[in-house]
């Protein structure tokens, strides 16, 4: 047994690129065990250098054993091991399962460096198990794909080499080499989802289709052909209705699409930018109450930590807008960064030639950042009468949810400039004549998607052009 199953190992392991470091994902039960054992026989051809880490989940009263377990084997196969413990509480409608799963992976992202390939033993049978419960919650191809062999992770690579082997044949290279292992109690738990099946499901289907593992991963990765292919047409249709940003999409050449590749496109825009998927209740929303509301309406459509937002021709994916304090006034000495309230972002200052702010002024009168009241205007420079701001931001196509959080630079207590949009006279110095230069930099978790504030590619103040906006 033990030959054939390295000859298949070694195969398997050769479709990889070569890694620096193996890190192998080592729990101290019986499927990682064999993949540790096994890879250990194989260290001689590997590439780079073998390794091993255990993620403490602090769940356990055994957790401490488990650790020394993982030692000792370790040694006993002279395999260097990291022992990691991580905080596995779940945040608020996060299953404990979810949340032991993100802080394992976490911990395993940290501990890669560039071109290092993590390990884990998931088997045919776990693929099995997978597309069972994907099937359950209605997921579609790229759910029922279930796990892929290899798959890019933090700097380096994800392999589940073990994908081609059932549960019964990891067993029995466990017994031909005398393993001992460890037994989590909570694997045993059916009133984990993933558990009845595998005790109470799975045993039934495997009486009547013995063959039931493997057909079933087979389906999966028809699956994952039929996934890519999708992802391939999502891709075509994606550079046809792309907005001016990649969090943007043109409603217009949309609406062009029929409505099954309107929700293919979709999907696939939300997950190239990140963002977990809606269900099918939200994507239906989104066409209907978004697509088809009239210009002049503004909806929206929420779930998780998505949202989608719709301003005259344009949909907008985001995080969801924080709450601030639109009434604080931020003093900036424009020495040092000056962080903005409600993830917003951070203001940076410097003095450059021609086009921005006079700088004896802002020495003189000081600095402050404030957010829109209401009633505001700007003297943008040629125009030789003042704006307000709201006929400002419509102008330049601004969205309405980002008009009361783009910074206003006061000196003393007169308008400067908007962040972003515009610099205001009479602060503009002449060309030739160095002035101060503002940008923002947006976090994560900026309402300000893409690049910028609405179009702009850099952030810092413009002079307004009426004649041609910088936002074109």
């Amino acid at each position: 047994m033990p030959q054939p199953f390295l000859t298949c190992l070694q195969d398997n392991l050769e479709r990889l690129p070569a890694a620096p470091r193996y890190f192998v994902a080592y729990s101290g039960g019986r499927d990682s065990h064999v993949l540790l054992h096994a890879m250990a026989s194989l260290r001689g051809s590997l590439p780079g250098g073998l390794h091993a880490i255990h993620v403490n989940h602090g769940l356990s009263l055994q957790a401490a054993h488990w650790a020394g377990h993982c030692r000792s084997v370790c040694d006993a196969l002279s395999v260097p091991l990291r022992v990691v413990t991580v905080d596995a509480g779940p945040e608020r409608g996060e299953s404990p399962e979810a949340a032991a799963r993100h802080a394992r992976y976490k911990a395993f992202s940290r501990l890669m460096a560039t071109g290092d390939c993590l390990l884990t033993a998931h088997h045919q049978d776990d693929q099995a198990e997978t597309l069972l419960l994907q099937l359950l919650r209605g997921s579609g191809p790229h759910g029922l794909a279930g796990m892929p062999f290899q798959t890019p992770f933090s700097r380096g690579l994800h392999a589940r080499p073990l994908l081609d082997f059932t549960r019964e044949q990891l067993g029995d290279y466990a017994a031909a080499q005398g393993l001992r292992w460890v037994e989590d109690p909570s694997n045993r738990d059916t009133g984990l989802r993933r558990n009845f099946i595998r005790h109470e499901i799975f045993p039934l289907l495997a009486s009547q289709w013995p063959a039931a593992a493997e057909t079933l991963s087979r389906s999966a990765a028809h699956c994952a052909d039929a996934a890519r292919l999708l992802d391939s047409l999502a891709d075509d249709d994606l550079r046809q209705v792309r907005g001016a940003q990649s969090q943007q999409l043109d409603i217009e050449a949309l609406s062009k699409l029929d409505e099954i590749r309107q929700r293919n496109v979709i999907r696939y825009w939300i997950r190239s930018q990140g963002f977990p998927l809606p269900q099918q209740s939200h994507l239906e929303r989104l066409r209907h109450d978004v697509l088809q509301a009239a210009p002049d309406r503004m909806p929206l459509v929420c779930w998780a930590d998505a949202e989608i937002r719709r301003y005259r021709d344009t949909l907008y994916l985001m995080r969801p807008l924080k709450d601030f304090d639109p009434k604080a006034v931020l003093p900036w000495d424009l020495r040092a960064p000056l962080q903005l309230p409600g993830g917003l972002g951070m203001l940076e200052s410097a003095v450059e030639e021609g086009g921005g702010l006079a700088l004896e002024a802002m020495r003189q009168d000081g600095v402050s950042v404030r957010f829109r009241q209401g009633g505001e205007t700007c003297r943008p420079p040629g125009r030789g009468h003042a704006v307000a701001l709201k006929k400002l931001f419509q102008e330049q196509g601004i969205p309405p949810w980002q008009r009361n959080r783009i910074p206003l630079l006061y000196v003393g207590e007169q308008l400067a400039a908007v962040v972003g949009v515009c610099n205001c006279e009479p602060f503009v110095v002449a060309d030739g004549v160095s002035g101060v230069v503002v940008r923002l930099r947006p976090s994560l978790i900026s309402p300000f998607p893409g690049d910028g504030i609405a179009k702009l590619k850099f952030f810092q103040f413009f002079p307004c052009n009426p004649a041609k906006s910088r936002f074109e």
